[in-house]
């Protein structure tokens, strides 16, 4: 279980490459600005297609020569630095909003300790308590692995803290494979299993 990539990418007069396997837990995806981090994590999602590669999760190909399995069919959860929730609706329709059938919403929020939150609406959330939310989302769309953009980078010591606990205990209780970039060496010293460094592009 976990991440098998190999996959190359020319975006202009570059090429963003990356190749590792790596078994269960965090994989924390280090490199300098510009790496393609984030291209490697959209490429893993199925929004952007390798010119060439493969890209095994859990066991499941999802990309190769022969397969290129939709985005919406991979099973992946993303959240992003900014979370990206919906300004117009409540803490408790940005959760039900691409929730798989079957997703037990009162279950994920006392995971995540989002019942007192279910009522409000995103612009009264503290950045902590909108990543909870943007995981929790995640999460209830069915997702089989996360894949986590520098999710930690504008919240304060204490915020990131409460997160990187959360990321602690998605990781034990529920077993999930998580894909973890970061530039915070401390974040990664205490999240990850593995960890993967991207050289600057070509």
């Amino acid at each position: 279980m976990g991440f098998e990539v190999d996959v190359a990418l020319r975006r202009g007069e570059r090429t963003i490459a990356a190749s590792f396997v790596t078994g269960e837990g965090v994989t924390a995806l280090v490199g300098p600005s510009g790496a393609g981090k984030t291209s490697l994590l959209f490429m893993i999602a199925g929004l952007l297609r390798p010119d060439a590669g493969r890209i095994i999760v859990n066991g499941q190909v999802l990309f190769d020569d022969a397969v290129n399995v939709p985005p919406e069919h991979r099973a992946c959860g993303m959240v992003f630095q900014d979370h990206r929730l919906f300004p117009h609706l409540s803490v408790n329709a940005n959760l039900r909003y691409g929730m798989a059938k079957g997703g037990d919403l009162p279950g994920m929020a006392a995971f995540l300790g989002l019942e007192p939150l279910l009522g409000r609406m995103p612009r009264s959330l503290s950045g902590g308590e909108a990543q909870r939310v943007a995981l929790g989302r995640a999460l209830l769309s069915g997702a089989r692995f996360l894949l986590l953009d520098e999710p930690l980078s504008a919240l304060d010591m204490a915020r990131k803290g409460e997160i990187m606990g959360l990321i602690e205990r998605i990781r034990g209780d529920l077993g999930l494979s998580i894909l973890y970039v970061s530039h915070d060496p401390r974040e990664v010293e205490r999240l990850a299993d593995h960890v993967v460094e991207m050289a600057a592009p070509q």
